[in-house]
């Protein structure tokens, strides 16, 4: 039995579905946890992820799964074709920091609970959230196309030409500059890179617009 937690303008469980999507694993239950409602904060959701943060995972038994990259790691060693971490360690430490440069430095800034702090407990108004928002989407994109423009390990893809763990995490990152207006044309590796990924049908199904619930644009 797997169950999945997801929300369609979740980009964590977005970067999840795409990495299910790549194993060839279909959930056979998705819980539609709303965020633009609260139900992160309700009492059955708390029981799964005391963090009220998207996605969660169940496998078969154990309690659920939590934190997309812990997620998409352990469907990598549970289900390993396709690999999604190169088979080296310097490879491996490439694509991991690359991913965290979205998962860990740029999207927790952005999420749900940290607009909301901004603001009902610091009464920032909704022009300067949003400028929040686009600052960190900016940074991580200025920094993403730094090096994978420069790096010689970049190829089709952001790790030579495999897919992997880093372009489910850059593809998430460009979503999220639809969702807030974010103009990827001064990346253009990082939009080359983002259309191959969509491309395959793995990432385009798992895309945040094809999602059930969400609107036809943002």
């Amino acid at each position: 039995m797997t169950r999945l937690y997801s929300f369609w303008r979740s980009l964590a469980t977005h970067r999840v579905r795409i990495a299910l999507a790549l194993k060839g694993v279909v959930p056979d239950e998705i819980v539609v946890v709303d965020l633009t409602t609260g139900d992160q904060h309700g009492d059955a959701y708390d029981a799964v992820n005391p963090m009220h943060a998207l996605p969660a995972f169940v496998d078969g038994g154990g309690p659920p799964l939590v934190q997309s990259l812990a997620v998409i790691e352990y469907l990598d060693e549970t289900r390993p074709d396709p690999p999604l971490l190169p088979p080296d360690p310097r490879g491996r430490a490439r694509v991991r920091s690359l991913a965290l440069m979205v998962a860990a430095d740029s999207h927790p800034l952005m999420v749900p609970r940290v607009r909301e702090y901004l603001e009902h407990e610091l009464g920032v108004p909704e022009p300067a959230r949003t400028a929040w928002c686009r600052h960190w989407i900016a940074t991580a994109l200025a920094a993403l196309e730094r090096r994978l423009s420069t790096e010689p390990e970049t190829g089709r893809f952001c790790h030579g030409d495999t897919v992997s763990l880093a372009d489910i995490c850059l593809v998430s990152q460009v979503a999220g500059a639809g969702f807030f207006g974010v103009d990827t044309a001064p990346y253009p590796t990082v939009r080359r890179i983002a259309e191959a990924c969509s491309a395959i049908e793995a990432f385009a199904s798992a895309h945040p617009l094809k999602q059930p619930g969400a609107p036809a644009a943002v």
